[in-house]
């Protein structure tokens, strides 16, 4: 890091993270910001982001800048005087917080919103931008004609982009025509110090009526491409060769009544629970406790794909094995065959195999999820990965 000495040297660089999605709002990107700009000097990153009931609360336990925006967006075009006014709206607010605190860069959580919040205030006064994208967000913007000429002018003015994946990058350069020597790329971490191994915990297993069964974990929103309808439409295969296998879904979101219904219609709803929303702690006890994690994701229309997947992470931290779709950036979580296993997750009878002989090989899976543990420290812990990221900040 640069500083101001009594030689004239020019001061640190202050940069501005805008995003809707951090802290306490849940979500992966929001951890992905928070875990990196916390071990940075508060000083020179500063956070514009979108507000929450309890984000002062928050807000009050760390010493960074952060600055609450209302930043809530439903259509992300144009063409709704709604969303014209927002943007324009956070665009100026933001462009008072350059000026206020003599900001001179600006790091953009997403193509859109926020991309296009940064190229309107690089219009407005100049200061340059980067953008961040997780997979999804450019894929999705590719099937609107709307949101793709937005996207375009983002790059167009945007110093780089930054991809959480390398797939995520190609995506770039093979679908967008990007220019490869402006896309950096900052793979997310995992927190090895709060997701660790732990021995087996017959009380909490029996709390969680887990005794006897061999337990598959998925932790993740209820949404399609993350495939837990692949999941449960293969249980009853994978019931054959290891018969009282139960599959533990800990999330929510807009697929919960149809993923039940699905359940009760394949004959397996004793087979399948639905936990909901956890406590982080809980949370952390279900991916120790469990056998083996999974998260079949897939493609969904356009280019809607899982960019990471730092769940997986997460699993193979606690000394879990995984097995994960393959579609966008999953496989780069893991070390293939070694810790986890990548399966087409588009039909179920793929997956039923690779489940059903991984659950029937606890020996296997000991040893991957000991390989799993080793592999996450090595390339994933935050203050590795938050090293790697101000360094890419540093050189935009």
């Amino acid at each position: 890091m640069h500083s101001l000495s009594e030689d004239n040297r020019v001061p640190p660089r202050k940069t501005l993270l805008l995003t809707e999605i951090f802290p306490p709002t849940v979500g992966g990107s929001g951890r992905l910001f928070w875990e990196i700009v916390s071990r940075l000097p508060p000083e020179q990153y500063l956070v514009a982001a979108g507000d929450s009931p309890s984000a002062a609360e928050f807000d009050r336990t760390h010493s960074h800048k952060v600055f609450r925006l209302p930043m809530t967006l439903g259509d992300r075009g144009l063409r709704k005087p709604a969303s014209l006014r927002y943007y324009l709206r956070t665009a100026w607010r933001v462009r008072r917080l350059i000026r206020r605190h003599k900001i001179d860069f600006l790091l953009c959580g997403r193509n859109l919103p926020e991309g296009f919040i940064g190229y309107l205030v690089n219009r407005l006064c100049g200061v340059p931008f980067a953008f961040f994208s997780h997979g999804e967000d450019i894929g999705v913007s590719r099937g609107s004609r709307e949101m793709t000429w937005m996207t375009r002018r983002v790059m167009a003015r945007a110093t780089a982009a930054i991809a959480s994946s390398f797939n995520t990058r190609r995506m770039f350069v093979n679908d967008w025509g990007y220019p490869a020597e402006k896309v950096r790329v900052i793979q997310p971490g995992v927190d090895t110090v709060r997701f660790i191994p732990v021995p087996a915990d017959e009380q909490f297993r029996a709390e969680m009526g887990w005794v006897g069964r061999r337990v598959l974990l998925t932790v993740g929103r209820l949404q399609k491409r993350k495939g837990h309808d692949t999941v449960i439409r293969a249980l009853a295969a994978v019931q054959v060769k290891v018969p009282g296998v139960l599959y533990a879904v800990v999330g929510t979101g807009d697929e919960d009544a149809n993923l039940r219904r699905l359940a009760a219609d394949c004959g397996v709803a004793d087979a399948v629970q639905f936990l909901g929303g956890l406590s982080d702690d809980a949370m952390t006890k279900c991916y120790q406790q469990c056998d083996l994690f999974v998260l079949a994701n897939r493609t969904i229309g356009v280019g809607d794909i899982e960019g990471f997947g730092m769940v997986l992470l997460e699993a193979q931290a606690c000394g879990k094995p995984v097995v994960a779709g393959a579609s966008g950036g999953t496989a780069e979580t893991m070390r293939v065959p070694d810790t986890g296993r990548v399966v087409n997750c588009d039909a179920p009878e793929p997956l039923a195999g690779v489940l059903a002989d991984l659950l029937a090989d606890p020996v296997e899976l000991a040893a991957m999820g000991r390989r799993g543990r080793a592999w996450v420290e090595e390339e994933f812990d935050w203050p590795k990965v938050a090293a790697r990221a101000a360094e890419v900040f540093e050189g935009l």
